[in-house]
């Protein structure tokens, strides 16, 4: 891929985005934190979740007035010309920035009433598609996806591409919020996600670059930083659905503003996607609803292996970046052909690390089987 001329010049207002939002973010982050606490909006511990006390939750908040507030900046600023001719909104039409700044608004706000009131899952799923149903009345519509048969792109229109666009929509902010299980998880994700979306985004892939999306991309990836040092294990704040409800659907609708992106978010975004692709196959299978919580993600599969929170992530970590990577060797049909390479590889990888944890547990078991007397525990900790 080539990148776009006069990239030099451009680079200041990219490092000033990613920078500024990351300090508001790293700022914000605490006070957040605090007033969730007196308001006792906790994630409280049970036998799903990893954290052995009771967690601040709404995180998505701070990140959440970092990306907009800078955002809104930008765009007034690339509107009167103030950051110079290499910036323009012309790539992006009124009512997609509209969509991708009062719907990452209306996220946050949804988010946050599920951080306070636990709103259960089908007022959740019924938001998601008011964002999704939202965004493509203002114009957000994924129009055409690469062949993966031939050359050349396969038009999405009239219903086909509306239905694509909200099932994208939904698809990802679901799949953020499944993989959220782990500290700094689904926000380090985002992270690469978006740092790659803007690079993508600087190169000739598919039309001219669009500096401007990678502007909103770099200012989402310095938010995502700045929460991250407060999110990272062990994690004194989580996102919430409110910062889940955020990255999802920031992530989805950025990638459709440009061309070969949603190909691009498909493969980079690819170890979340698939988990819950795997997640929906497997409840299925076992004959319970697809939104029926479990234990059995790809984290929880790394973990009951003997990694701790810290190396489950940095693995997850590597594999989003591998991933990210391939977006940039690959291109069109060759990243479609990427990621379902991705998905037979890891529907067998699950397979072989749930075989390898029911074995662990099996052994665990019987150990304790053989003993007299069990050994002694200790509350908030494994026995042995």
């Amino acid at each position: 891929m080539r990148l776009i001329a006069g990239l030099p010049q451009l680079l200041p207002a990219f490092i000033v985005a990613f920078v500024v939002t990351a300090l508001i973010s790293l700022v914000l982050t605490p006070l957040v934190r605090e007033v969730a606490r007196r308001l006792e909006i906790v994630d409280e511990p049970n036998h799903r979740r990893v954290n052995t006390q009771p967690i601040a939750r709404g995180g998505g908040v701070a990140v959440g007035i970092g990306f907009l507030g800078v955002s809104l900046v930008l765009t007034v600023l690339v509107a009167s010309g103030s950051l110079g001719p290499g910036f323009t909104l012309l790539s992006i039409g009124q009512g997609e920035m509209t969509a991708l700044l009062a719907g990452a608004a209306f996220a946050v706000v949804i988010g946050l009433l599920d951080d306070v009131l636990n709103l259960r899952a089908r007022w959740q799923l019924v938001s998601q598609l008011i964002l999704a149903v939202g965004a493509v009345l203002l114009g957000v519509n994924i129009d055409s996806i690469a062949n993966p048969f031939g050359s050349g792109q396969i038009p999405l229109s009239g219903v086909w591409g509306v239905a694509f666009t909200i099932f994208w929509i939904v698809g990802m902010i679901n799949s953020i919020n499944w993989i959220d299980g782990l500290d700094g998880l689904s926000s380090g994700i985002g992270l690469i996600a978006a740092f790659t979306l803007g690079l993508i985004s600087l190169t000739l892939a598919g039309q001219s670059g669009q500096p401007f999306v990678a502007l909103l991309c770099f200012a989402l990836a310095g938010a995502l930083l700045g929460f991250l040092r407060w999110n990272f294990h062990p994690a004194s704040i989580f996102a919430g659905t409110s910062g889940v409800m955020l990255l999802g659907y920031s992530l989805a609708v950025l990638s459709i503003l440009g061309s070969a992106k949603v190909a691009v978010a498909l493969l980079v975004l690819g170890v979340p996607i698939i988990d819950t692709f795997w997640s929906i196959v497997r409840r299925v299978a076992n004959g319970s609803s697809p939104f029926t919580p479990d234990r059995g993600h790809v984290h929880h599969r790394l973990m009951d292996l003997g990694l701790s929170q810290t190396k489950a992530v940095l693995v997850i970590y590597g594999l989003t970046v591998i991933l990210a990577v391939l977006s940039f060797v690959l291109s069109g049909a060759g990243q479609l052909y990427g990621f379902l390479g991705v998905v037979v590889a890891s529907g067998f990888l699950l397979l072989v690390l749930t075989r390898r944890s029911l074995v662990a547990n099996d052994f665990e078991a019987s150990s304790y089987e053989d003993e007299s007397e069990p050994p002694a525990t200790t509350a908030g900790r494994r026995p042995g």
